[in-house]
């Protein structure tokens, strides 16, 4: 770690972290009040995907359904009117819009081939997002004069990575310029996630082989055909599993990469001083139980 001690973090003229586990438990909220403190660069994953890599994506995604409509179609060949997303570190409806959820299209579902593929597009452009910390880094000092660093990333970043591999090129790339934190709920946090994604279930990305395998499941137990599945009921009945799915790996990636801080202290959090205070105390606890 580039941090190994409370004195490490205390003497460093530049401080730079960066969060990961699921999205819901704070990763955000510390982050805009780093920033607020108006001495800590934000970098957005989320942000930088919709914008750098998926932004085109979105925009002919959304010109698509306007070619759709006779109206819209005349004016956009003719060059009449002009259609983007408005992409904002609080509003990344856009990324989520595309990504979308497989089932039936009558119901707003994607055909499996087609959420597939926006499923690769999404692994690829937040793995490059990913890589960019560095650059991003450089930026905020060389450009911003901001002396600290804070990369917020997404809950998705676990299925990429194998973080049992000491040469995995993104988990390297990442622990040599920022000091890795999981933030860690617990039941009760897991029973609020899943509740709210009940009420209100969003687009996620899944890795691979996990996707495939909830999938099936889902069709054989429902009994019923790719066509028929309400997109809805199919993302609700995943996320409980795919917050186990991710468990495992968030810990393997604090445990060999590195910290853990529980996501009640990070809600105590109200100033930077509070956030210098809780590393300190983590990073020496961590450098005790070694």
């Amino acid at each position: 770690m580039i941090y190994n001690s409370a004195e490490d973090w205390r003497t460093a003229s530049r401080k730079k972290v960066l969060f990961f586990g699921m999205s819901g438990l704070g990763k955000t909220y510390v982050s805009n009040i780093l920033r607020d403190s108006g001495n800590w660069f934000h970098y957005s994953i989320d942000y930088r995907i919709g914008t750098r890599y998926m932004g085109e994506y979105i925009t002919d995604n959304a010109k698509a359904e306007a070619m759709k409509v006779p109206f819209l179609r005349d004016l956009l060949l003719s060059d009449s009117i002009y259609i983007g997303s408005n992409i904002s570190f609080a509003n990344l409806t856009p990324v989520a819009a595309y990504l979308g959820k497989p089932g039936n299209p009558a119901l707003g579902g994607l055909e499996m081939p087609e959420y597939r593929r926006r499923q690769e597009q999404f692994r690829l452009a937040e793995i490059h997002a990913l890589l960019d910390t560095e650059y991003f880094i450089d930026r905020a000092e060389r450009l911003y004069k901001y002396p600290h660093f804070i990369c917020d990333t997404g809950g998705s970043i676990c299925e990429w990575v194998d973080p049992e591999d000491p040469n995995d090129r993104v988990l390297s790339e990442l622990s040599q310029h920022t000091l890795m934190i999981w933030l860690k709920g617990d039941e009760d946090h897991t029973a609020e996630l899943v509740r709210r994604f009940d009420k209100a279930p969003k687009p996620m990305s899944y890795q691979a082989e996990f996707l495939t395998k909830a999938w099936t499941d889902y069709l054989d137990l429902q009994g019923c055909s790719e066509a028929d599945v309400d997109p809805d009921d199919f993302v609700r009945w995943t996320y409980a599993q795919a917050l186990a799915h991710r468990q495992p790996r968030y810990e393997a990636m604090a445990n060999n990469w590195g910290v853990t801080i529980a996501a009640n202290d990070i809600g105590r959090i109200r100033d930077a001083a509070d956030f210098d205070e809780l590393i300190e105390h983590t990073l020496e606890t961590t450098r005790n139980n070694a």
